[in-house]
């Protein structure tokens, strides 16, 4: 029987969704791998879509958490549209068959020549800053942009993903909502949206919707406003029992009160989410083999064929992801610290319980479609990870493994060395 994580046992052997063996995976593709469920992908945009009772709604999908161009391809059939924060993310996202007015640019302290290739692909600006409003202003004064509003609110799951609080560098006070008047009016600047971004892994709906009317106070004094966007940071569970956003009841509350301010607004608005990790977190996998076992006076290690070159977020956001031993359905269960091969300390978790362990088995990582191959990098001149997706039952291979032309691709060398 399928978990709703996409990864379970038949006999002797785990499979994802559609019957795919993961032993069957390596063997083909040779480890470590990602391995994305498209299938998990559309259950999460199923979800946040009926959560929300209307037709004004638009999903964005945030594809910092993950840029393969096929997630994008798959995100988009399903209705998606993109939330961009690079200029470089909003050539993919036009390369991946979106279009302009499809896409969100929301950008963070870049200079203006990032903005004006943004303006000559038409897409949607949101801007966080008040000298860049200005400049925008006085360069592309009727150019229709979106707004970021920091509403001092501290929602997240810790202070490195949380960036609505008073000193985050995110977004404008909303104590400076005069100043931006008055910037916009000198300008006679077209604002269509204001926005907001509070944090990730936000688990109460309460704090969510406290940032909610927040922003819809602020919505009252803009008066051609064509939609709002409320950013995202739904949480996803990452161990067994572990909990979730509640969508529906978020929905319930939410739509409740966007109603309502709609009706004092005088028109329809659209309603932006603009969810990343939430869509496509759960739909990965990370498959990587133990290389050996090494036993200390108080620890048993299992080191892997990875480290923090491939998976960092364990090391930077002290992040949780279950971990189980695809090699093994029976057998005693035993403690181990699972590390990699980088020089560096790069523990992936501290005595987990997982079925024994030998050298050669294959560990598979949850959680793994969010923040981590996009995270990746060649430290220790590693090579970056094959990607794979499951979709209809079937495997394909949406990245291949590097190797050392990829990693001398780009140097030059000076002839007389």
């Amino acid at each position: 029987m399928s978990d709703e994580r996409s990864l379970y046992t038949v006999g002797e052997q785990y499979f994802f969704t559609g019957d795919v063996s993961a032993n069957e995976i390596v063997e083909t593709y040779g480890a470590p791998v990602y391995v994305y469920d498209f299938s998990r992908i559309k259950h999460q945009y199923s979800k946040i879509s009926k959560a929300f009772n209307t037709d004004r709604l638009r999903i964005n999908y945030a594809c910092k958490a993950n840029t393969n161009i096929n997630v994008l391809k798959y995100l988009r059939s399903l209705g998606s549209g993109l939330d961009t924060v690079s200029i470089q993310e909003v050539r993919l996202g036009l390369m991946a068959g979106f279009e302009p007015h499809q896409i969100l640019y929301t950008p963070n302290c870049v200079s203006m020549t990032e903005l004006r290739e943004a303006v000559h692909h038409k897409v949607n600006i949101n801007l966080d800053n008040l000298s860049v409003l200005e400049q925008f202003g006085d360069e592309f004064p009727e150019y229709p942009v979106c707004i970021r509003i920091n509403p001092h609110i501290m929602g997240g799951g810790n202070h490195k993903i949380s960036t609505g609080h008073i000193d985050s560098k995110f977004g404008i006070s909303i104590h400076q909502i005069p100043h931006i008047q008055r910037i916009v009016k000198a300008h006679g600047m077209n604002v269509s949206g204001l926005h907001m971004h509070t944090g990730s892994d936000i688990l109460d709906v309460e704090t969510f919707l406290l940032g909610a009317d927040l922003l819809l106070e602020v919505a009252l004094q803009f008066k051609d406003l064509e939609y709002i966007d409320f950013g995202s940071g739904f949480k996803v569970p990452y161990k067994e029992g572990d909990v979730s956003t509640d969508m529906e009841l978020l929905g319930n509350k939410f739509m409740e009160r966007f109603n309502t301010f709609c009706a004092q607004y005088g028109k329809q608005l659209d309603i932006v989410f603009e969810p990343g990790k939430y869509l496509v977190s759960e739909s990965g996998f990370f498959l990587a083999s133990v290389n050996v076992i090494k036993q200390t006076t108080s620890t048993v290690f299992a080191g892997l064929d990875t480290g923090l070159n491939h998976l960092i977020r364990p090391m930077l956001y002290g992040s949780h992801h279950e971990i189980v031993n695809v090699s093994r359905v029976e057998g005693p269960t035993r403690l181990y610290t699972i590390v990699g091969y980088i020089c560096e300390t790069d523990t992936f978790g501290v005595n987990r319980r997982i079925k024994e362990i030998s050298e050669g088995d294959v560990l598979a990582f949850k959680n793994c479609g969010a923040y981590c191959f996009s995270m990746s990098s060649n430290y220790n001149s590693r090579f970056r990870p094959a990607e794979v997706a499951i979709l209809d039952g079937k495997h394909y291979l949406i990245r291949e493994r590097e190797n050392m032309e990829d990693l001398l691709s780009k140097q030059i060398q000076i002839p007389s060395l």
